[in-house]
């Protein structure tokens, strides 16, 4: 009996990891320069920051998923990792509500005008 055919005898080779992250470091220039030339586009505003919020999360995901080697990992640890994200960003989100322009503007009452 011989031994089950392999991808390499047949000629045929996977991709090293380098390449793949030479790749996606491409894409991801690509879609900068994308972002870059969207910013200038005469496309309302609403159009072009919602392009801008599509890209990035595209780019994000590459990122945290190839580079920081989340696809490799045990799932159990991507499940952390967006645990942190969610947790993190209802903190950004209440912190932003807390001081926001308009919780930042003086409060008018009679007695500060009594007192000066």
């Amino acid at each position: 009996m011989s031994a089950p055919a392999t991808t390499a005898a047949h000629g045929h080779h996977e991709p090293s990891k380098f390449h793949i992250y030479v790749q996606i470091a491409m894409l991801l220039g690509v879609i900068t320069g994308i972002e870059i030339v969207l910013i200038y586009l005469p496309f309302a505003k609403w159009l072009v920051v919602t392009g801008l919020v599509a890209l990035s999360a595209v780019k994000f995901l590459y990122v945290i998923f190839y580079f920081m080697h989340l696809k490799w990992d045990k799932v159990f640890c991507t499940i952390l990792f967006f645990i942190g994200l969610v947790l993190a960003g209802g903190t950004m989100w209440a912190l932003l509500q807390l001081f926001a322009a308009e919780a930042s503007k003086p409060l008018t009452s009679t007695l500060g005008l009594l007192l000066f």
